[in-house]
């Protein structure tokens, strides 16, 4: 049944920025083709016919894949009957090699007691007790850039500083001991290693089989490993001192425990988490706030309501409060739409199923893409153009659950979306605040590539003019 577009308001928004992507394709390609244009940005790969309807399938030369993009049967596809799909194999030889096997590429078992023994650590009380926390990293940022009035950021290195600062003072309070900005180099380097989809990998050759493109990370990763390493090893021996710990996420991790079976992470499992939490976390909201940067710059309209909203917000101790930032929360769900974390989903059938009217081999592939999904045509108004008034409150009920993904949906649901929402909303509620950014006219095109998640292919430099 197909379900009517999240229709909006457009009587107060005369302009609407659409910002540039690549277009989907019209014709098939053949599998050297797809090959080569799914390891250079896989976004180009997506065919028109998959914006317009709600279920693909097609025989290729990877198996049987069934392209999902009808909210109820997302629905089924990830709560109903979610217990007959795991990751697939492709997605595991991914994530696997950088991020180890943690809640990301964990399956079975395995995942369901790391789920458990985690997810405490992220409620709700949780997340809230780290705006402080969000709020002194925004505030040290947007010093930062009032003082370089009149000058050019690469928006990229300053909003993965400020993620990393975000981190130090949630994950790990002692700090990283190491420079921020050198380890920021080598989170990017690894997830750009990574990030490429490799033939082999397509292929399902044995990983003992070097990926020439992985190679390259390698220093960096081990880097990142070390980093990491000292960590936990500090945080083990000042718990073993009896000394008071930190109230932070690593501190967490170490004394938690599995309600059912009262057990806790082994040693492996907090480094891959920790891995996990620091790598896809970081680039998450990083890439948030860049694209939403992006955005505010090319709408004068809704760059203006946000500098209101936050100009009235900003309360006298240098703080601001979620619950009073509707409009920059919206910017920063509608960039996630725009520009979703995880471009795509997939799965793999553990015995025979039916999706709907089609029928799903055991072991064959089922795919459900945020970029196509909130691209899509039947499910939204205007799907290409910037319109944060979507997410405000009196619109926000016509979207439907399963319509809108930026970070997956049921048991496997991303752990951390309300610490990522939370802290990129403050964080640009700062920003906005102390500074308005615009993209110089010499700036090349800034278009999205995928890797493991979106980034601008040409970086991104902004003007700063000081609003203080």
């Amino acid at each position: 049944m197909p379900v009517a577009p999240a229709s909006i308001d457009t009587a107060s928004a005369p302009f609407r920025f659409r910002p540039k992507v690549p277009a989907p394709r019209t014709e098939p390609m053949g599998l050297f083709a797809f090959l080569r244009a799914a390891r250079a940005n896989p976004i180009t790969t997506w065919m028109r016919a998959h914006f317009e309807e709600p279920v693909i399938a097609a025989e290729g030369f990877a198996g049987r894949i069934t392209i999902v993009s009808e909210p109820s049967l997302i629905r089924y596809l990830f709560v109903e009957n979610a217990k007959n799909y795991r990751k697939d194999d492709l997605q595991r030889r991914i994530l696997a090699p950088g991020l180890g096997n943690g809640l990301l590429s964990a399956e079975g078992e395995e995942w369901r007691n790391q789920r458990r023994t985690i997810a405490p650590s992220f409620s709700a009380r949780h997340v809230t007790g780290f705006a402080d926390a969000m709020n002194a990293a925004g505030a040290r940022l947007a010093r930062r850039l009032a003082r370089r009035d009149g000058t050019m950021i690469d928006a990229v290195n300053e909003m993965t500083r400020v993620s990393l600062d975000v981190l130090e003072r949630t994950i790990f309070t002692h700090g990283l001991k190491r420079d921020p900005d050198a380890v920021g180099r080598a989170i990017t380097r690894t997830l750009s290693a990574i990030g490429p989809i490799d033939p082999l990998d397509v292929f399902g050759v044995p990983s003992f089989v070097p990926r020439i493109g992985r190679l390259r990370g390698r220093s960096a990763g081990r880097f990142f490993e070390e980093v990491v390493d000292e960590l936990i090893e500090r945080r083990k021996a000042l718990i073993a001192s009896g000394e008071p710990a930190p109230h932070d996420l690593l501190g967490l991790l170490l004394t938690a425990s599995d309600p059912e079976t009262g057990n806790g992470l082994t040693d492996l499992e907090v480094k891959a988490n920790i891995v996990t939490f620091i790598a896809a976390g970081h680039e998450t909201t990083a890439n948030a706030l860049t694209w939403a940067l992006y955005l505010l710059s090319q709408d004068a309209s809704v760059r203006e309501t946000v500098e209101a909203e936050v100009d009235g917000a900003h309360r006298a101790e240098g703080r601001f409060a979620l619950d009073d930032l509707i409009v920059t929360k919206a910017v920063v769900e509608e960039t996630l739409r725009l520009f979703p974390p995880v471009p795509f989903m997939s799965r793999a059938a553990i015995r025979e199923d039916r999706i709907g009217r089609i029928k799903i081999p055991q072991g064959s592939t089922v795919l459900v893409a945020p970029w196509v999904l909130h691209r899509h045509r039947r499910l939204w108004d205007d799907p290409d153009a910037f319109v944060p008034d979507r997410f405000l409150p009196e619109n926000r009920a016509r979207i439907d659950r399963f319509a809108y993904l930026p970070f997956g949906a049921g048991p496997r649901v991303c752990i951390g979306q309300s610490f990522s929402v939370q802290e990129a909303t403050l964080i640009l509620a700062h920003i906005v605040r102390a500074v308005r950014l615009d993209l110089p006219a010499d700036h090349p095109p800034v278009t999205p590539l995928h890797r493991l998640t979106l980034r601008p292919e040409n970086g991104l430099r902004l003007l700063i003019q000081s609003r203080l």
